[in-house]
């Protein structure tokens, strides 16, 4: 499904959209942007998600890199803590153009507040939230 997102045009741009907008694919681009730095690592997307298997949520998470939306991004070695996550997940910068273009940006802000509320996370829930990330370009 891979594609430039910036000339996806007419049908192209109809099938991305429902693409993205399939339900756990569209709750994994809402977790990344509910995430304080935007970078959740696999461990976090799994929680966020407990109703979808661990193997799905890696699944669509790898459809939606392979369409150009999401990103993986690593930490360089020196910077990798044992017993942290060193791989995180984000948008690219033309998946959030396209996003914004169709409007599925409109409760980025909400999001973040809903996710700020939450206050039962687990301990390796909040440890991840708080481990080191890499610089988004």
């Amino acid at each position: 499904m891979s594609t430039d997102l910036g000339t996806a045009g007419g049908e192209r741009s109809r099938e991305l959209i429902h693409f993205v907008t399939q339900q756990t694919r569209f709750a994994l681009v809402n977790n990344i942007l509910q995430h304080p730095k935007q970078l959740p690592s696999m461990y976090e997307l799994e929680e966020f998600n407990p109703s979808v298997s661990d193997a799905t949520v890696y699944k669509h998470i790898q459809k939606l890199i392979d369409a150009g939306i999401v990103k993986e991004v690593a930490l360089d070695d020196d910077q990798r803590r044992q017993g942290y996550p060193w791989k995180f997940y984000g948008l690219t910068e033309d998946g959030r153009t396209f996003l914004e273009e169709h409007n599925l940006l409109a409760a980025e802000e909400t999001l973040q507040q809903i996710y700020e509320t939450i206050s039962d996370k687990p301990e390796k829930m909040v440890k991840y939230e708080n481990a080191p990330r890499p610089e988004q370009q």
